[in-house]
């Protein structure tokens, strides 16, 4: 019982630290307290992927700025002028007006993806948010992958709570997805939402085979395409016209924060779409617009990706991705992802997973020690994301401290897990 002499926000705050997760982080943040190694304060970055931290100089394989656009001239020089011309805002919702450089925009990215119509959020989590309650019904079914990212379950939970069924299928798998959609029937319409690129394993969605499903239920694919953005595709495009060659039947987010480096999300769909995710987006209609600035950044974004340019930032990026990939895998640890930008190894515990963060911080490189609950429990990876602007000897030098990491914390090899599996 509280003591009735309590104020009301403390009441509040007792009761919301009670909940699992709050629990789960104060005991991690005080068993690990000092090795955890979040919440960092960084007060300086380079060109080279440079990070200081507390006076401590990094080499940062732990950021998204997967083609360096964020120390690019022209970028930064689009940014001051639209400040120039805009002033920081634009004052309005958008379903009041919008800016010049919004509506140019929305048709660049359609042009750019390949798409009839694109529209502007602050964030890809706000795009989740709004988009997936507005696009089913209670006679509908929402169907989400297992591993789909956070933003994706809680926009489901916005959904569930206006009486849409919620169902998941197990992780990328079509087969599943067959079993979960026919056991879920009858429904009117289904909507089948993934990420084409995971962010936690960097693994890319079975989309032709989960399309080919979604078709033969009434259903459409939705999916989160940040991780994916301006790295994978031809011109970046993303996974989607790569896997499919159209987009008859998916509804695609994209992320302009990531490797585009500016600030932003778009949802690509055909033009009708578009039009009904104005009336029934509650994050669009009531969310705040992208700051013109960076409207304009994004627009010279676009034309390096869409320009000769982007094959060398393209090749510099997948030259960096197989060195890192090969130089870990002659440790034989357990590499999850590699195609994409995203490469995680697999530690397990917590403990271990925060300590070998930690290891190699202290020896001058900065990965993510990612644990439960943005894993599963006791399956703890680092999480190296890997940048075009690296240079070849950090890449290497990470390797080297891999092995180094190795006399020290005992992790995973591949070996051993496949004699496991056989």
């Amino acid at each position: 019982m509280m003591d009735s002499a309590t104020q009301p926000m403390e009441q509040l705050a007792q009761g919301l630290r009670r909940s699992k997760i709050v629990k789960f982080c104060d005991y991690a943040s005080q068993r690990y307290a000092g090795v955890h190694l979040k919440e960092l304060v960084v007060s300086e970055v380079g060109p080279a992927r440079e990070l200081r931290v507390a006076g401590h100089d990094l080499v940062n394989f732990g950021f998204d700025s997967f083609l360096g656009l964020d120390q690019h001239p022209r970028v930064k020089k689009a940014l001051a002028a639209g400040a120039e011309k805009w002033g920081t805002q634009f004052g309005a919702s958008r379903a009041f007006a919008s800016c010049q450089p919004e509506y140019e925009l929305e048709a660049k990215i359609a042009r750019w993806i390949g798409t009839e119509s694109a529209l502007i959020y602050p964030s890809v989590t706000l795009a989740n948010l709004g988009a997936l309650p507005a696009l089913v019904e209670p006679q509908d079914l929402l169907v989400v992958d297992e591993f789909a990212h956070n933003s994706i379950v809680e926009g489901a939970k916005l959904a569930s709570a206006n009486g849409v069924r919620i169902v998941t299928f197990a992780h990328n798998d079509a087969s599943s997805l067959q079993r979960v959609l026919c056991d879920s029937k009858p429904y009117r319409h289904a909507v089948v939402a993934i990420d084409g690129v995971y962010s936690m394993s960097g693994a890319i969605a079975a989309m032709p085979e989960l399309d080919l499903v979604a078709r033969q239920h009434n259903a459409v694919l939705y999916v989160d395409d940040a991780h994916a953005t301006a790295v994978l595709g031809e011109q970046g495009r993303g996974t989607v016209k790569e896997s499919l060659g159209d987009y008859e039947n998916v509804i695609v987010v994209g992320c302009l924060s990531k490797a585009c480096s500016v600030f932003g999300a778009f949802i690509a769909c055909s033009s009708e779409m578009q039009r009904l995710l104005k009336m029934r987006s509650n994050t669009f209609i009531f969310g705040g617009p992208v700051p013109p600035p960076y409207l304009e950044a994004v627009s010279t974004v676009i034309d390096i990706l869409t320009s000769g340019e982007y094959d060398s930032l393209r090749s510099q990026l997948d030259c960096n991705i197989a060195r890192m990939v090969a130089g870990l895998s002659r440790h034989d640890l357990v590499i999850q992802g590699g195609r994409s930008p995203i490469i995680s190894i697999l530690v397990g515990d917590e403990e271990a997973t925060f300590l070998a963060g930690k290891f190699l911080f202290d020896r001058g490189y900065y990965v993510q020690s990612v644990t439960f609950p943005a894993v599963r429990y006791h399956a703890g990876v680092l999480r190296i994301q890997v940048n075009s602007n690296h240079r070849a000897e950090d890449i290497d030098g990470l390797v080297n401290t891999f092995g180094e990491l190795l006399d020290i914390i005992p992790l995973p090899r591949s070996a051993d897990i496949d004699s496991q599996a056989a």
